[in-house]
């Protein structure tokens, strides 16, 4: 459990099980259970990578990314169990981080994330009480905080970005070219997520469709 004095923020990410996760890139000439696993675990180990960030938790019913995800330094995993939706599973790793511990909420489809990206912003929410990052088209969100002390809120899901200022999220000033803000849910943007340069395990995987 993290407490009052504990360093750095703790990161949930929740990741749908392959199998239904990134549904919308069944066009994508690619094995879409491995390339889902795969962009869930680079976002995870960027994570993990940035200075400010203290604990990763992945929170999913994933049994291959919750065993590579253990692998991985300052990384622990919890089961979705009877959670049902993202908020759901999130707010499940916010009540294990506490309150008293700085939180936010990152999603798992950032596969070009650089930890120094997530660390600019993590400085930027430090000066509020809870932050928000859009996407890179501005209406979804790949990151929302609160800052410790702060009651955890988000509603992630279409047009989420609108709905998270409503329940008091503050834009963070992320620039819209960072790899913070480029989430992966169809072709072209896994296409603009390559072009930022996606991590190891994404590559290996459209690597080896293309060989």
């Amino acid at each position: 459990m993290t407490t009052l004095d504990s360093p750095g923020w703790t990161i949930i990410v929740p990741v749908k099980p392959a199998a239904v996760g990134k549904s919308r890139l069944i066009d994508v000439p690619v094995d879409r259970e491995s390339l889902a696993r795969a962009i869930a675990l680079d976002t995870v180990a960027a994570a993990a990578a940035a200075t400010e960030v203290g604990r990763v938790l992945v929170v999913t019913d994933d049994a291959g990314v919750r065993a590579e995800a253990a692998r991985l330094p300052g990384v622990e995993v919890a089961a979705e169990g009877d959670s049902r939706g993202l908020d759901a599973a999130i707010a499940r790793g916010a009540d294990a981080a506490g309150q008293g511990a700085p939180r936010a909420a990152l999603l798992g489809d950032l596969p070009a994330l650089r930890p120094g990206d997530l660390d600019a912003a993590l400085r930027l929410a430090g000066g509020v009480e809870r932050g928000l990052v859009p996407d890179a088209e501005a209406t979804g969100s790949t990151l929302v905080t609160a800052r410790a002390g702060a009651v955890w809120v988000s509603a992630f899901g279409v047009d989420s970005a609108a709905r998270h200022r409503l329940l008091g999220c503050t834009d963070l000033a992320v620039k819209r070219d960072s790899s913070l803000r480029r989430d992966v849910d169809t072709a072209g943007q896994l296409a603009a997520a390559v072009a930022l340069g996606v991590g190891p395990r994404t590559s290996a995987v459209l690597a080896a469709a293309a060989a």
